[in-house]
């Protein structure tokens, strides 16, 4: 049976034209290898799409989601279930003591959709500021909260009163700072400038990342997301921390937003909780706004929410970040990913900036390490990618599955990955950077 033919003629794919596709045929993964049809092995050096943490084929989690399938497959939202509240409660032991609750979605984009709308009904106000170098998910809120230039396809339908502002991107600064201290501290000014333009009056919430992922890893200068949470509280702003994909390890810390010592009014989460291996995402939120809804209805719901089988999965997935010392490991793995990519900035001239917070790293090519010229610009074109194209067709060749974007090689491998696996992805990483090379200049 000819199930890829079946792929192509019968499903659609995501961000993609429709026709020319030529995917990788999965028959199976384990660990952070994938197999195709012809059993040929590729590493998964990005988890996925970040969010494979614990790394593929783990008969602990789908033990778990037997377990329960043979109990109680589902149920609707109004009933309880265990693995409902134990999730729930394993989830308020990791983030600060005024977050106690969390709404159950899917995934991502219908986290951070409901809670852009759990803000305009607490705040009665309507504007949402985030980064322009942001991704928050594809649904029509999501999409248009975030600064993906994708959106533009539909700019027309795109939600209103969203507010973008630059991000502190200090390798391609957009105030020319002289250090990365600076470019943060300009930011700041361009926010509360923003927000002042804008009235603080008419503005629900600032939304941002715990940690830059898709938009290149765009690394926070030191206090930044303090002085946003210290603008929230003195404009009377709701701060929303999208965790979809920092989440869960992947930065060193149960969250992202832990490295920079804030407690968010709301905090998003999919991908890491359970792995990847069963759809789930939460809206995670504190107890003055929930508590505000205590004798006032909540016009939140979903018919798959708090599903009962993706919460046990999920249990059984913070079980093993808890049980298997994964953190360390990230920190651990995370310095010996930054030393081999030193190494690699040493021989290859492509490389123009490395950026990486634990297991969640990017880096990014130029043609030109003085003038920055990148091997493919924001927002390219099917002609501006032909050289990046050349680059990435090289890593699938050699054996590698990872994320790519413009000029970003993605490294952000499972959480579980050794060093025996860095050196494994690295030197395929390597190999495609010698075809960057030839087109610098």
């Amino acid at each position: 049976m000819n199930t890829k033919k079946y792929n192509l003629e019968n499903t659609i794919f995501a961000w993609s034209n429709q026709k020319g596709l030529d995917p990788i045929h999965i028959k199976k993964a384990e660990g952070v290898h994938l197999f195709d049809e012809k059993n040929k092995k590729y590493i998964d050096f990005s988890s996925q799409l970040m969010n494979v943490n614990i790394g593929h084929g783990r008969q602990e989690v789908t033990e778990a989601v037997r377990e329960q399938m043979e109990k109680l497959s589902y149920v609707s939202p109004p009933f309880t279930t265990d693995s409902r509240g134990i999730l729930g409660k394993k989830l308020a032991d990791i983030t600060p003591n005024n977050i106690n609750k969390t709404f159950f979605t899917l995934g991502g984009a219908e986290s951070n959709e409901n809670a852009i709308i759990l803000a305009r009904l607490y705040s009665q106000k309507h504007k949402i500021i985030t980064h322009y170098r942001s991704y928050h998910g594809a649904t029509i809120g999501s999409v248009s909260a975030g600064g993906d230039p994708r959106k533009n396809e539909i700019d027309s339908q795109q939600v209103p009163n969203f507010i973008h502002v630059e991000n502190p991107y200090y390798y391609r600064c957009p105030w020319y700072s002289n250090s990365f201290e600076e470019c943060g501290d300009r930011a700041i000014k361009n926010l509360e400038k923003t927000i002042n333009y804008e009235g603080a009056n008419n503005i629900a919430a600032i939304m941002m990342e715990g940690e830059s992922g898709t938009s290149g890893c765009i690394k926070y200068p030191p206090y930044y997301l303090k002085k946003v949470e210290e603008l929230c509280k003195k404009y009377d702003l709701l701060l929303i921390i999208d965790e979809v994909m920092s989440g869960f390890c992947r930065t060193g810390k149960w969250f992202g937003y832990d490295n920079h010592y804030i407690k968010p009014d709301i905090i998003t989460i999919a991908k890491g909780v359970t792995s990847g291996y069963i759809p789930l995402g939460g809206v995670m939120v504190s107890d003055k706004i929930i508590n505000s809804f205590n004798n006032k209805f909540l016009p939140l719901g979903l018919t798959y929410s708090a599903h009962s089988v993706a919460c046990a999965a999920a249990v059984s997935v913070l079980d093993i970040y808890e049980n298997e010392k994964i953190m360390e490991n990230v920190n651990k793995i995370g310095s010996y990913t930054d030393k081999k990519v030193e190494e690699l900035m040493n021989k290859h001239p492509s490389i123009g900036d490395w950026r990486n917070t634990g297991m969640l790293g990017c880096i990014e090519l130029v043609k030109n390490k003085k003038n920055k010229d990148p091997l493919a610009p924001f927002n390219a074109t099917p002609k501006q990618m032909e050289d990046m194209n050349k680059v990435i067709r090289k890593l699938r060749d050699e054996g590698m599955f990872t994320y790519t974007k413009w000029n970003y090689v993605f490294i952000a491998p499972p959480l579980t990955s050794s060093e025996e696996d860095i050196d494994e992805g690295i030197d395929i990483i390597s190999k495609a950077l010698k075809v960057a090379d030839e087109f610098c200049y």
